[in-house]
């Protein structure tokens, strides 16, 4: 199938390192338990991977005084392992933690700060795709603001050029065999795995992050955090938007179509300057409209020699990485296709992976649906397919200018 690319039965773990003091945040208790409205920063931090459908192990490395205090945040899950004791260091810790899952022997391991709590779940799909092919993948926001170096001695300031410059964020992913041989030959002083890794000669992947996947440290991050997750003037700078699509290609002469990324055999096929995926097209134009930008045909016009036969998972991971470059990420999307022919019922949950892959999204968040016209209408008279899509995506406002 097109972009199907990622192996099916590989065993990932996440490893949230949660074993610091976090005094610069300040509160009696380590930043975090401390409380964000409804959650904790840690639980927070937690449930974005137990509750994603491609992480199989959720370990928690916690201080040696802090277990009353995990106890009491009342984490459960099938995924969730045994919290374990860290050390002295950050490295020690996630060393800590890996030794932990080895005898689970996961193929990736995802490092996470515990004191990040908005990573979202297409994030951690991002990374994973990046895995695939590299020994390790971190996630990395572009540094924005102008930087300047002070000389102590004269006063003088230096402008640094920012340009090529990242500001590394956690989670960051590797294959969990190289990364455990790292920590073993580890000096004890590292402070960042991908230093450790590229140290150990691993390859490693820059993937862009989000901003919202911040790190809290001081008492202004984490009251920044709280009204993040509770108040609702700062609630609504994160906006959902909801897109409507949809799309007819009639029947020709040939063998075999492909709906929503699943070829499927008929004794017809659909007709088209591309391979006339009329699912996929629908669902790019739901979500171009959620972000007011334009239609699958200002972006890949059919006069173009370019996407003659093209793959149509080709145009909707296209419309992923528009909304991705904006901040945003795909909440749920809905799909109906509309024929008499072919049955899409054996097919469904096979269209319903796939465009999870595509959009690096969980499976639960994609629906697939089919209906037919009572024999009325070109679908009625089996002239054709239409398709209609309805997509919410999740974006700052201020990405939407």
């Amino acid at each position: 199938m097109p972009g199907h690319d990622a192996p099916q039965s590989q065993c990932t773990a996440a490893l949230i390192v949660a074993g610091g003091m976090g005094l610069r945040a300040g509160g009696e208790i380590p930043k975090q338990y401390q409380m964000m409205g409804r959650s904790s920063v840690l639980g927070q931090a937690a449930h974005v991977f137990l509750d994603h459908p491609d992480i199989h192990l959720v370990q928690i490395v916690i201080g040696a005084d802090d277990r009353a205090l995990y106890d009491s945040l009342g984490l459960a899950h099938k995924k969730l392992l045994e919290p374990v004791v860290g050390g002295a260091t950050r490295q020690a810790s996630v060393y800590e933690g890996l030794k932990a899952l080895q005898r689970h022997m996961p193929d990736q391991v995802l490092i996470h700060d515990g004191a990040r709590p908005f990573l979202s779940g297409s994030l951690i799909s991002t990374l994973l795709k990046a895995l695939n092919t590299a020994d390790g993948a971190f996630l990395a926001v572009p540094v924005a603001d102008t930087l300047r170096r002070r000389n102590e001695q004269t006063a003088a300031l230096e402008t640094i050029d920012r340009r090529d410059l990242w500001q590394a964020q956690t989670p960051q992913g590797f294959a969990f065999p190289k990364i455990l041989r790292a920590h073993q030959n580890a000096s004890g002083h590292e402070t960042d795995d991908v230093a450790l890794a590229e140290q150990a000669g691993l390859k490693i992947k820059l993937v862009e992050g989000s901003r919202r996947n911040f790190k809290i440290t001081t008492a202004a991050d984490l009251e920044m955090a709280r009204q993040l997750s509770t108040e609702p003037s700062i609630t609504a700078a994160r906006q959902q938007r909801i897109g409507f699509g949809y799309d007819v290609h009639r029947f020709e002469a040939g063998e075999g179509l492909t709906l929503c990324g699943v070829h499927i055999p008929h004794h017809q096929r659909l007709k088209g300057h591309s391979d006339a995926d009329v699912g996929l097209h629908a669902l790019t134009d739901a979500l171009l409209g959620a972000i007011g930008d334009g239609d699958i045909g200002a972006h890949f016009p059919p006069s173009e020699a370019e996407w003659k036969d093209a793959s149509s998972d080709l145009f909707l991971r296209h419309a992923g990485q528009r909304i991705q470059a904006r901040g945003g990420e795909v909440i749920n999307v809905d799909v109906t296709l509309i024929c008499e022919a072919p049955k899409i019922g054996p097919h469904r949950e096979a269209m319903r992976a796939q465009i999870a892959q595509i959009l690096q999204i969980p499976v639960d968040a994609v629906s697939v649906k089919a209906t037919t016209t009572e024999k009325l209408g070109f679908t009625g008279r089996g002239e054709g397919i239409a398709a209609q899509a309805v997509a919410m995506v999740a974006i700052d406002k201020q990405d939407l200018t």
